[in-house]
C-alpha cells in the first residue's frame, strides 16, 4: 500500500495469480470430488446381492463389479455399477485438472491472503552465491504430482472394475490411496503456518497412510475390511476437497476485492 513502509521484498517473490480462471476451475474441480459420497450412497441403496451391502465389510470396489457372482468369496451385485464407475472416474478427472491448474506458487500463498511466494532462495556457495528451490516450492510441486497421480489411479480404478481380473484395478487403488495420503500430508505441512485446517490436513494423511500400512501388514484380513478401506480412501476424498474449498474461497475472495476497487 501507498504510503505505508514495508520491507522490501525477497528476491524472486511473486504474488501468484489467484483471480485467474485457471485456478477457480482448479479449485472448485478439486472441491467436486466430494460427489462421490452421494453416487456411493446411490449405489448401496440399489445394491442386489443376497445380503445387505455394509460399508464395515464390503469392499468400495464391490460397487463396481460389472456383473454378479461370487467374487474372491463374496457374493457381489450391484446394478449400479456403471455409476460408481463413472463416480470414480469424475473424482480421478478432477484431481488431475486440481494438479494440473493449481500452480505451485498458488498452493503456496493459497490459504494466507498477501503473502507472496518465492520460488529461489539464495544460498552462500564461497565467495558466490546460488539459488536453490525453496521448500514450500518443492512440497506444493511434490503436491501437485502426487494429487495427479492419484486422480490417475481413481481413473484407472472405474475403468477398469475389480471383476476383469485386472492388476491395473489394484494398481490404480494403491495410485489413489498413496498419492492422495501423501499430498494431504504435505498440503498440512505446506499450510502450517497459513491456516488452521493444516492440522485437518495432515491428520487425514496419516490416518490414510496408517491404514495402508495395516492393510499391508494384514492381507486384508481383518474383521471389517471396508471399514479399513475407508480409513484409505476417505480422508484423501474429504482432505482434498476440503483444500480445493480453501483454495476457492480465496480465489472468490481475490475477485470481489478486485470488483470492489
Amino acid at each position: 500500500m501507498k504510503g505505508h513502509a514495508t520491507a522490501p521484498a525477497p528476491a524472486d517473490s511473486f504474488l501468484p495469480d489467484t483471480r485467474s480462471i485457471t485456478a477457480t476451475i482448479g479449485g472448485w474441480a478439486q472441491l467436486s470430488v466430494v460427489q462421490y459420497f452421494v453416487a456411493e450412497a446411490a449405489v448401496i441403496e440399489a445394491w442386489a446381492g443376497p445380503e445387505p451391502y455394509s460399508r464395515a465389510t464390503g469392499f468400495i470396489s464391490d460397487l463396481g463389479a460389472a456383473s454378479c457372482g461370487i467374487y474372491e468369496d463374496r457374493a457381489v451385485c450391484s446394478p449400479l455399477h456403471w455409476l460408481m464407475n463413472a463416480s470414480f472416474v469424475v473424482q480421478g478427472l478432477a484431481l488431475v485438472l486440481g494438479a494440473l491448474f493449481l500452480t505451485a506458487g498458488l498452493l503456496s500463498v493459497a490459504a494466507r491472503p498477501g503473502v507472496q511466494a518465492r520460488r529461489f532462495r539464495a544460498v552462500a556457495a564461497g565467495t558466490a552465491q546460488t539459488r536453490v528451490l525453496t521448500v514450500p516450492w518443492i512440497l506444493a510441486v511434490t503436491i501437485r504430482i502426487l494429487t495427479g497421480i492419484a486422480g490417475v489411479g481413481t481413473v484407472i480404478v472405474g475403468l477398469v472394475p475389480e471383476d476383469l481380473g485386472s492388476p491395473w484395478h489394484f494398481a490404480g487403488a494403491l495410485m489413489f490411496f498413496i498419492g492422495g495420503g501423501f499430498a494431504l500430508l504435505l498440503l498440512g505441512v505446506l499450510w502450517k503456518r497459513q491456516t488452521p485446517m493444516s492440522w485437518f490436513l495432515g491428520a487425514g494423511g496419516l490416518i490414510c497412510i496408517g491404514a495402508l500400512v495395516i492393510g499391508a501388514i494384514t492381507g486384508m484380513e481383518v474383521p471389517q475390511p471396508g471399514l479399513l478401506e475407508r480409513f484409505m480412501g476417505y480422508p484423501v476424498t474429504v482432505g482434498l476437497a476440503t483444500a480445493g474449498l480453501v483454495i476457492a474461497q480465496r480465489v472468490h475472495t481475490e475477485r470481489r476485492g478486485l470488483r470492489s476497487l
